[in-house]
């Protein structure tokens, strides 16, 4: 699975999540907590919505690193390699 596919993957369930975030608002650097208001619950479910689409566990110690959509980006390519 290369990048762009990542991308979409988690963009489509970001946007599943909350509905409210345009795909305009996810731009790669902006941190998805503070800037686009994904409390601990709708970020919980985006972690379990990702291990759903893409079969991958994302352990908790790892949730500190995926505070923008290229963390979670370059994190998920490392993961699925």
């Amino acid at each position: 699975m290369d990048k762009a596919e990542i991308r979409a993957a988690v963009v489509k369930v970001i946007t599943a999540i909350a509905p409210d975030i345009s795909v305009d608002e996810l731009i790669p650097e902006i941190d998805l907590r503070a800037d686009l208001d994904i409390d601990s619950m709708d970020f919980l479910n985006i972690i379990v919505g990702l291990h759903e689409k893409l079969q991958v566990d994302i352990p908790e110690a790892d949730y500190p690193r995926l505070t923008t959509l290229a963390a979670f980006i370059d994190y998920l390519s490392d993961k699925l390699g």
